[in-house]
């Protein structure tokens, strides 16, 4: 029997609704019915988990709580840097998938050891400590283009789209294959809104595209 999954979101709700549609786009399907069963919560409200030190926890841990008495079976996560408060999230008693994890398994199916990862500080040291586990290089921006890239994050989730942001995110994109990345993550669930595989010449993994495949493996 499919398990329900629960869905916490809302950082920022632009992307959680992208995660949703690349969950819906990997179910193998003959019907509406054999769609997984998907319980969200889509909360703009949770503290910013890069400015606001651990006022997340708390907020997600009561999403996560209330997720699970409304019948999630098990929880996903649809924001990187929000991954440094799974043990908050996983005090509801119910399994998480673990989205940084995912991507890393991405990545190292495309056989790159080298792997540049785009985003924030906080999901940056989680994508370290999970590549490093596997025995992989984390190649990350400098100091200079992660304040860039940060400030681009943010307009993006102000709902800026545009050309030029698309550029910009490439432009960092090619700065971490130029330091030797031989793959690229969007640790990130921002990037893949403005970035995809035909703006660069190395793999791009999407991790919100591998959380969806995740999700469909363990919820069908």
């Amino acid at each position: 029997m499919s398990k329900v999954l629960g869905v916490l979101g809302g950082m920022g709700p632009a992307a959680t609704l992208d995660f949703l549609a690349k969950l819906q786009a990997a179910t193998p399907v003959v019907r509406e019915q054999d769609h997984i069963r998907v319980l969200v919560d889509i909360n703009p409200k949770i503290p910013d988990r890069n400015t606001e030190g651990d006022a997340a926890g708390p907020v997600l841990a009561a999403m996560a709580a209330g997720l699970r008495d409304a019948g999630a079976q098990v929880l996903a996560i649809a924001c990187n840097t929000a991954h440094a408060f799974a043990g908050e999230v996983k005090s509801s008693g119910l399994p998480l998938i673990d989205l940084p994890q995912a991507a890393v398994e991405a990545a190292r199916i495309d056989g790159a050891t080298r792997i540049g990862v785009l985003g924030t500080a906080g999901g940056l040291a989680i994508y370290r400590d999970r590549l490093a586990h596997l025995g992989l290089e984390a190649i990350t921006l400098g100091d200079h283009e992660q304040v860039e890239f940060m400030a681009l994050l943010y307009r993006i989730k102000r709902g800026d789209l545009s050309a030029a942001s698309r550029e910009t995110m490439a432009a960092l994109a090619h700065r971490l294959i130029g330091l030797g990345a031989q793959a690229v993550v969007a640790g990130c669930t921002e990037v893949p809104l403005v970035m995809g595989q035909a703006d660069l010449t190395v793999p791009f993994v999407d991790a919100t595209q591998a959380l969806a495949r995740k999700c469909v493996e363990v919820c069908r």
